[in-house]
């Protein structure tokens, strides 16, 4: 009876309990709700192999109380008909066999008074038996609902988590992509590409450079020759003169 109790007191107290302000509560609503759905999923179990036991202790003893009412109905009978007999026998001067009849009638009468009490001593017994198997089915189907709730809830609330997990990663990448972060990955594969074309534009300019030295000084040396066969022909043409 005690341990019976003890499962209807947990029972009762996981069917009042306030989830909501449980989860409020806890620091990981997680672990929490894992911890209540193995609570209350042991709690069931345990509750209804209760519920079990008692409704069969409970039928015992109403089948018990049945033939105690049975019982006390026929040693009723017994009584009344010993009681009739003994009377018959006194009617016709048998005075010895009336006494005797009525001894049998009281000690029916006695059978039956014994069997009227068993049966009231069983009846709050089998009243409280009724009660606590009301009990544990009410908060049975109550904690069922609630462990269905709790399951419901464990599966959004790790939905939930993954989620925003997911989130946190797409930004965490996002961030590492930044193009207006000097730091960013994008931003420093951008700027080596930039060197590259600087180096190739600096070479192309480099060389550029090069040739446009090397027709200047073609160029130069064009002027030059140009300057030289100008005074030869000056030369020539000053020569007849002096001669004459």
């Amino acid at each position: 009876m005690a341990q019976k109790q003890s499962i209807l007191g947990r029972v009762a107290q996981l069917a009042k309990a306030n989830i909501n302000a449980l989860l409020d509560r806890a620091e990981d609503p997680e672990k929490m709700l894992d911890q209540l759905v193995r609570d209350y999923t042991n709690s069931i179990a345990e509750a209804e192999e209760a519920v079990a036991q008692t409704i069969a202790q409970v039928r015992m003893i109403e089948a018990d109380h049945r033939e105690d009412v049975e019982a006390a109905a026929e040693w009723g009978r017994k009584a009344a008909a010993a009681s009739h007999k003994a009377e018959d026998l006194r009617g016709s001067g048998d005075t010895a066999g009336g006494d005797k009849f009525d001894n049998l009638a009281k000690v029916a009468i006695g059978r039956q008074i014994q069997y009227e009490k068993e049966a009231r001593d069983a009846e709050p017994v089998i009243a409280q038996q009724n009660a606590t198997v009301d009990q544990l089915k009410s908060g049975l189907t109550t904690m069922k609902t609630k462990l269905e709730d709790l399951k419901s809830r464990r599966s959004a609330l790790v939905a939930r988590s993954r989620t925003v997990e997911a989130q946190n990663k797409v930004q965490q990448a996002m961030g590492s992509i930044n193009v207006m972060d000097p730091t960013s990955e994008l931003s420093r594969f951008e700027e080596r590409i930039k060197q590259q074309e600087a180096l190739v534009a600096g070479r192309a300019e480099a060389a550029s450079t090069s040739i446009e030295d090397q027709f200047a000084e073609l160029e130069d040396y064009g002027a030059d020759s140009e300057i030289e066969a100008r005074l030869a022909s000056l030369k020539v043409q000053d020569r007849p003169a002096l001669g004459n």
